[in-house]
């Protein structure tokens, strides 16, 4: 009798011929892998490249001009610049300010910051800056004439951009768009320790890039969630402004929740701390190194207001945020949480922001913002700087807690003159340095 057929085994039925061509079963398998490995590369090469071009053209599509949804609350209210020919000088700086929706003269405030005199007329002035630390690399410029400000070494040297060496595939024309992972890294995971400031806004983070460019990292807190269409309109807007006297935006961050701000970092205080704060111990600055810094801020809110369209109104001008380089130029920050104003547009409705004694009473009281807001808070920071004292002190007298008001009843008092030289700057006057004069009417 014969044997009985064995059955196929797995490797009979694998090396069985199949099709036209005769293929093993294990060939075609390998084969038909194979392709299917070569397509899923492919699709994500495309798909990586084609989310590349996407960002990019985004990006490049968003126009500078254009306004966000938030600023179609707009309210028409008319209200005339002051002509160039309104605005003098007198020994100093001369700010008027002027609301044509009246005609009376009363609605005209004048201020007039001026540099008096030496009583020794045929001595020097006193330097800009008195620093009191000899190691430093500050030195008093009292040798003559009004003084400047100068460094021991005697050439200035241009730091390269920030943002040369980070990927160009986030580079915006302007600035970058950083991601989470990115500003984890340069500030180390947001540690507590690289904090440098916080406030109603968010807090701020000392940072270093990749390419080792040191920046001040902002986390805001009150945009959380923030739409992001509307929060990239304005960063984009507000990313192309550049002025001297302007803490550069270096780019933003836009993921899931997060709003974050990069900028250059200031590395030189605050007017805040040069007045009050930490600043003050290293040494006092003089009128002129306060002239210098205010000069140096209006000329950034004329920029922000006059020469650029649509105009930026900075919503927050304070003395912390009026920050100080090397050279004691003024370089006003935060200007990335400001608001634009389109063109024939005057004011827009927004949630009040800002800090106390700072914001002007019809913004807090109407939610209505124009550049005029910012004049207001500018003009609480010149007193500031001209009297040493806090806009909001409550360790004085409660009809002194409030420096505006204040001031108001010293000049209803007909002590004006007390504003200035009963403050703690009074030893400069005596030593026949400058002495601002202020007049108010």
């Amino acid at each position: 009798m014969s044997s009985p057929t064995a059955s196929p085994t797995l490797k009979d039925h694998l090396s069985a011929p199949t099709g036209p061509l005769h293929l093993k079963v294990w060939e075609v398998v390998c084969i038909a892998l194979g392709v299917f490995m070569v397509v899923v590369f492919f699709v994500a090469v495309w798909l990586t490249i084609r989310s590349k071009k996407r960002v990019r053209r985004a990006s490049a599509n968003i126009p500078i001009t254009q306004i966000p949804a938030i600023s179609k609350e707009i309210k028409e209210v008319r209200v005339e610049q002051v002509p160039a020919s309104d605005f003098a000088a007198h020994d100093g700086v001369l700010m008027t300010i002027q609301d044509k929706s009246s005609d009376r003269d009363s609605d005209k405030v004048m201020a007039h910051l001026g540099v008096s005199k030496s009583r020794r007329g045929d001595e020097s002035h006193s330097g800009s800056f008195r620093y009191m630390d000899k190691d430093a690399g500050f030195q008093s410029a009292e040798e003559g004439g009004s003084g400047t400000f100068r460094q021991a070494s005697a050439h200035a040297i241009t730091a390269p951009s920030p943002l040369v060496g980070l990927p160009e595939f986030s580079y915006l024309g302007w600035g970058h768009w950083f991601t989470l992972r990115d500003l984890e890294l340069a500030t180390n995971r947001f540690s507590k320790d690289n904090i440098i400031g916080e406030g109603g806004y968010g807090v701020v983070y000392r940072g270093q890039l990749i390419n080792g460019s040191p920046v001040a990292v902002k986390k805001l807190l009150n945009n959380l969630g923030q739409a992001e269409k509307e929060f990239r309109v304005e960063v984009e807007a507000i990313g192309h402004v550049r002025h001297k006297n302007l803490v550069r935006l270096l780019g933003y961050c836009v993921e899931g929740t997060q709003r974050m701000l990069v900028y250059e970092y200031v590395n030189n205080g605050n007017l805040e701390q040069w007045l009050h704060g930490a600043m003050s111990q290293r040494g006092s600055l003089t009128w002129e190194a306060r002239i210098k810094i205010l000069l140096g801020t209006a000329k950034a809110l004329a920029y922000l207001h006059e020469a650029i369209e649509p105009k930026v109104v900075h919503r927050d001008i304070k003395s912390s945020n009026i920050l100080i380089d090397d050279e004691f130029e003024s370089k006003v920050s935060d200007f990335g949480l400001a608001k634009l104003l389109g063109a024939g547009k005057s004011h827009v409705t927004t949630r009040v922001m800002g800090t106390f004694g700072y914001v002007a009473p019809e913004y807090a009281n109407t939610g209505l913002l124009n550049e005029k807001s910012d004049i207001y808070s500018f003009g609480v920071v010149l007193l500031e700087a001209i009297t040493g004292r806090d806009p909001v002190d409550y360790g004085r007298p409660a009809n002194e807690v409030n420096l505006v008001d204040w001031l108001k009843m010293m000049v209803a008092s007909r002590r004006s003159e007390e504003v200035v030289c009963g403050s703690r700057f009074r030893e400069e006057a005596e030593d026949g340095s400058s002495c601002p004069d202020v007049g108010i009417r």
